[in-house]
């Protein structure tokens, strides 16, 4: 067994003595998400896993990692994806659409709200700092959830060569993400298949 292998079985370890266990209710389902949605400003994917996985407990990281990767995969905003693959994983359809609902319901009402004070201020200095300031601020929540998701991964060279290849085809070629998909889903099975060979 790898170093790396060895690393990430200790973090299941440590993981298999937390209990997850899922929603109660549709209702705690809503109300989880529609906090959820309200708390994440400047984005939810920076919370979304600090909330499903260590606040709420209702899945584990690895599980997060592997739904999440699957969503990023589809059309559509990744959370929405996410959270209607929770929902449906824990009530069906119904569970699908409580966890969508609550998590779009609050920035629906603040963004007509906001839209509304921002057509009347959007000049004002104030309004500008403040809005820098809420960019810089949802910027630092994502670069801490990618190494946050990173952690089990950090010893591991085939993943941050995966990493920096994805990184290069998206920033220097400035491929669409689909198409970076299109390439790293292929070269990712490939070196993990060759990895296992050697």
């Amino acid at each position: 067994m790898s170093s790396v292998e060895k690393k990430n079985a200790k973090v299941r370890e440590k993981e298999d003595i937390i209990e997850y266990h899922p929603p109660n209710s549709l209702k705690e389902l809503f109300f989880g998400f529609l906090y959820l949605g309200l708390i994440g400003f400047g984005g939810v994917l920076p919370i979304t896993r600090s909330f499903l996985v260590e606040q709420r407990r209702w899945v584990n990281s690895q599980h997060f990692d592997e739904l999440l990767g699957v969503c990023q995969f589809l059309p559509g905003g990744n959370v929405s994806n996410l959270v209607v693959a929770v929902g449906r994983e824990f009530f069906g359809f119904k569970g699908a659409m409580a966890a969508l609902l609550g998590l779009i319901t609050g920035p629906i009402i603040f963004v007509v709200l906001l839209s509304i004070i921002y057509s009347r201020f959007q000049n004002h200095p104030v309004v500008q700092h403040v809005l820098s300031g809420i960019a810089a601020a949802a910027c630092g929540l994502l670069i801490a959830m990618v190494l946050k998701m990173m952690r089990p991964f950090w010893r591991s060279g085939l993943t941050i060569f995966v990493i920096a290849v994805s990184v290069i085809l998206l920033n220097v070629f400035y491929l669409s993400i689909v198409k970076a998909l299109l390439i790293l889903f292929p070269l990712s099975i490939f070196l993990c298949w060759k990895w296992k060979q050697s």
